[in-house]
């Protein structure tokens, strides 16, 4: 069966000072976060006039996956949207129903595995083809792509560029941290979890083969769980500190996780990393992201010429080419599922 149309599907993020706040209230419903941690990471939204980079980011991208399918007689127009925050992924359902559209790609802004980096945009699509009934379209989503090569060699290319500007660099990939609950999780349970972990350290490794980079660092970030609650570690800020104190003098930091600047990289990489770093008095440079590379339009499109022409996934290691399903499925029994939190007495 033929596709109709490309469904960008991201995570969203405000676009004014008074988005913020409804936008973080979205984020967080149902998960108990105190108002004074919205209030908190508020700040970092209205440090940089309470714009989020991401929807102009996603919509750059989109217009080079437009172009690129054009350009290769692909006629595929492409929708966008978004989990959090407008223009929202159920109102943009119904656009595309409206339009005709009865089947339906969706590339989803995570090139990993793991609940909050693969499942969670099934649930997406379980939650937004119910909400509009009837007439849903069907949704097939594409794979995860940490392993492709254009991926790796956009991020290789930025690490290789990074390194000019502080040269001898110790290089250090970050991702999001995640609670070690949930990338126990992560994967099907027969892999014996850690999918999205195990992922990351892949990715920085294919990376820094390719960039030519013999030592690097595998670190996280943006934490925002309670204290007592596990998450992947080290901190970057952290690490930083354990780099000074071993003699390091200059810091290359690749946000391997993101495929573009969300805040986290601007605020948590950009600021926080950064001005330790410069307490220190060490040099520092951070990598680009992959999204405004020509080759990034490239990617998505060869993913779309995987389900519409049946073309070979390129990839880089033996990871299964997990995340193609239908209307929301798992792509494995159990894979990925969200961690429980213990009944409250």
């Amino acid at each position: 069966m033929g596709y109709d149309a490309l469904l960008w599907l991201s995570f969203g993020g405000p676009e004014g000072p008074d988005e913020v706040m409804p936008f973080l209230e979205n984020v967080t419903r149902g998960r108990g976060v105190p108002r004074e941690r919205l209030l908190e990471v508020s700040e970092h939204y209205q440090h940089f006039g309470g714009v989020s980079p991401i929807n102009r980011l996603n919509r750059d991208a989109i217009a080079a996956v437009e172009a690129k399918l054009a350009s290769e007689g692909l006629d595929l127009p492409v929708y966008f949207g978004n989990r959090n925050w407008k223009p929202m992924a159920e109102d943009t359902l119904a656009e595309m129903a409206a339009a005709g559209v009865r089947r339906a790609l969706v590339f989803p802004t995570s090139a990993y595995g793991g609940y909050s980096a693969c499942r969670q945009y099934d649930e997406d699509i379980v939650r937004i083809r119910e909400a509009l009934g009837a007439g849903a379209p069907d949704l097939v989503k594409l794979r995860q792509f940490f392993d492709h090569p254009l991926f790796v060699a956009a991020f290789a290319d930025a690490v290789k560029e990074a390194l000019v500007k502080v040269p001898g660099a110790r290089v250090v990939f970050t991702a999001h941290s995640v609670p070690t609950s949930a990338d126990n999780n992560a994967g099907p349970p027969s892999e014996g979890g850690n999918r999205y972990s195990k992922q990351i350290h892949e990715a920085a490794r294919l990376v820094a083969l390719e960039a030519g980079v013999a030592e690097y660092d595998v670190v996280w970030q943006s934490r925002s769980g309670p204290p007592q609650v596990p998450w992947l570690e080290p901190d970057i800020v952290d690490h930083i500190d354990a780099l000074h104190a071993d003699g390091v003098t200059g810091v290359v930091v690749c946000p391997v996780g993101f495929v573009s600047d969300h805040l986290e990289v601007i605020w948590d990489l950009d600021n926080e990393a950064a001005e330790r770093a410069e307490e220190h008095g060490m040099a520092f440079a951070r990598a680009g992201t992959p999204d405004t590379d020509p080759r990034f339009a490239e990617l998505v499109v060869e993913l779309v010429r995987e389900h519409v022409e049946n073309a070979p996934a390129r990839k880089l290691s033996r990871f299964p080419a997990a995340g193609c399903t239908l209307n929301g499925e798992p792509c494995a029994i159990a894979c990925c599922e969200p961690v429980k939190r213990p009944a409250k007495a």
